[in-house]
């Protein structure tokens, strides 16, 4: 597989700045980075983005992730190794990547569960890392960035 085109943060490089600080910001939400990671992880599996489900991979192994987690992110609510707090983020992280399939996006039971678990900053830190991810997802997909052995 090729690229069609550089990515657009290597060619604009202030986007590229952009989302290194959103990331480096979702780290002040006091929330594991493992967690950030699955959050990421998910969301790129979602979107198909081959670049950030394999850099993703990569970066939440060097944050203490195990394969066994790894490999189940996919099917998280049939697996036995996440928290109920992990499982809040996940279920959070899929419901605002797939904001079109249905009419309330976030419904109200998804939002109370990961608001059980996390405290506001904990949320924006999970949201902001969800929005930054779709971000690059979509800058990857779109120019079919291939995956290769580079974490950002």
């Amino acid at each position: 597989m090729q690229a069609r085109m550089t990515n657009p943060a290597m060619i604009l490089p202030d986007v590229k700045t952009g989302v290194q600080a959103l990331i480096k910001a979702t780290k002040q939400g006091g929330l594991p980075p493992s967690l950030l990671e699955l959050v990421h992880l998910r969301a790129s599996q979602i979107n198909g983005c081959s670049f950030c489900v394999d850099s993703g991979a990569r970066s939440a192994k060097k944050a203490g992730e195990t394969d066994e987690r790894l490999f189940a992110v996919a099917a998280w609510r049939e697996a036995p190794y996440f928290t109920d707090a992990e499982r809040a983020a996940l279920a959070l992280t899929e419901a605002a990547t797939r904001l079109a399939d249905r009419a309330d996006p976030v419904p109200d039971s998804i939002w109370d569960e990961a608001a059980r678990h996390f405290d506001e900053k904990g949320l924006s830190a999970i949201i902001v890392m969800i929005a930054t991810t779709n971000l690059f997802n979509r800058l990857n997909a779109t120019v079919r960035q291939v995956a290769v052995r580079q974490t950002w």
